[in-house]
């Protein structure tokens, strides 16, 4: 009992110090993404996409490069623009780029597994819309396209986004400083239970769960273990997915999540098919299926399980050839000076100044501030009520550690 006690606290420990390591990164990043989407709305970008489709899949992988993180903005975004007159593949790149090419993720990336997988996460990104792009023209689902449109035919346009302002004049008004500020704060409200969560589960996986578990999971891995097959890493790359699955928390979320994986000795491309699984999860597959009916829900899934298991590969194997596939003690998964006075800590300070003058400056001293509230997809609010009081069981659970770690032992 009194080693369960003790890896509890150890838990508790290394779930903070995960998110004290990450905290001014998510920050930077959410700041950032709230300015781009205050300052560059929907509509121009829909305008600025035009019909053209090699035009607006460039277009649609730079304005998701620079747009929210979360999967569920995105998803909306991305059913915004394709109903509006982009193609499906433009609205593809978008949700793609959305969710794999946004620099907060990159941020998060290079902190807890170095510059390796921030290079693999957007050269594979690119390699995921590329893929995408091959696969919709050798298949050509024009029905199932046309199917889609009109499944959202029906839909009430309610996008009140206004695209009359100049940029340039706005982004120097308090004004649009305080309906950035709102827009911070949703973003912390769309992923702050998968953060929490997502986090917990490394903490908990990290203390209790024994490296043979991951060595059964995932052929053959083990620390300091780089020689795989072709068989085990094609075993890694779906079996990541899976664990995604599984898991369905966000893209943020799931990256403490890999860099355990990667530090339990899963190969290079198992743990990147496991970062770009987070658009085949369930939720997802649900509410693509509500936007565009069930038939092109399930190819949508065909489309980016297949594209994230041939990027996962040729990732690998293009690292492999250049020697620079990342070494697993690179990461450590339990660090006991994770509070150490450094870089991060002054970081974390400025970062939360930001963060708190955002807030006030959007909720306190222009309350009069309108701010037209981004579209959501539709989530489940049976899914959502469980996975907020899990977030609530979470911080009991972390509570609980923490008191044990420097007051019980």
């Amino acid at each position: 009992m009194s080693n369960f006690f003790k890896q509890w606290g150890e838990a508790a420990y290394t779930t903070t110090g995960f998110f004290w390591m990450a905290l001014w990164a998510f920050i930077l990043g959410y700041v950032i993404s709230s300015m781009i989407q205050i300052f560059v709305t929907e509509k121009r970008m829909q305008k600025t996409m035009g019909k053209d489709e090699s035009k607006g899949v460039l277009l649609g992988t730079f304005f998701g490069f620079v747009s929210s993180s979360c999967s569920f903005a995105a998803l909306a975004s991305a059913k915004s623009l394709f109903k509006k007159g982009a193609s499906f593949l433009s609205s593809m790149a978008f949700l793609l780029a959305s969710t794999n090419l946004v620099i907060e993720l990159g941020i998060i990336i290079s902190i807890f597994l170095g510059w390796q997988f921030v290079v693999g996460e957007y050269i594979g990104g690119l390699l995921l819309i590329g893929i995408c792009w091959i696969l919709i023209r050798v298949i050509n689902p024009k029905k199932l396209i046309e199917a889609a449109r009109k499944n959202l035919d029906d839909e009430d346009d309610c996008d009140s986004m206004d695209d009359s302002k100049d940029w340039k004049k706005q982004i120097i008004k308090e004004n649009s400083w305080a309906r950035v500020g709102k827009k911070y704060k949703m973003e912390w409200q769309m992923v702050w239970k998968d953060v929490t969560v997502g986090f917990t589960i490394a903490g908990i996986v990290a203390a209790f769960v024994p490296d043979a578990f991951f060595q059964t999971l995932f052929i053959n891995s083990g620390q300091g273990n780089m020689d795989f097959s072709f068989f085990e890493i094609f075993e890694h790359i779906v079996v990541g997915p899976v664990a995604a699955f599984l898991t369905f928390i966000g893209s943020m979320g799931n990256i403490p999540l890999a860099a355990l994986l990667f530090g339990k000795g899963v190969s290079f491309a198992g743990v990147m098919a496991f970062i770009f699984s987070d658009l085949v999860v369930f939720p997802v597959l649900r509410i693509n299926a509500k936007y565009y009916g069930w038939k092109m829900s399930l190819f949508i899934l065909f489309l980016l399980f297949t594209a994230l298991i041939v990027a996962s590969l040729a990732l690998h194997y293009s690292f492999d050839f250049l020697n620079i596939l990342p070494d697993p003690s690179q990461v450590k998964i339990q660090d006991s000076a994770y509070f150490k006075i450094d870089y991060t800590f002054f970081l974390n300070i400025v970062f939360l100044i930001v963060s708190g003058y955002l807030i006030y400056l959007g909720f306190f001293k222009r309350k009069d501030v309108d701010h037209s509230m981004s579209e959501m997809a539709p989530k489940s609010k049976i899914l959502e009520a469980v996975l907020k009081y899990v977030a609530y069981i979470c911080y009991v659970w972390l509570l609980g550690g923490l008191m044990i770690k420097f007051f019980a032992t």
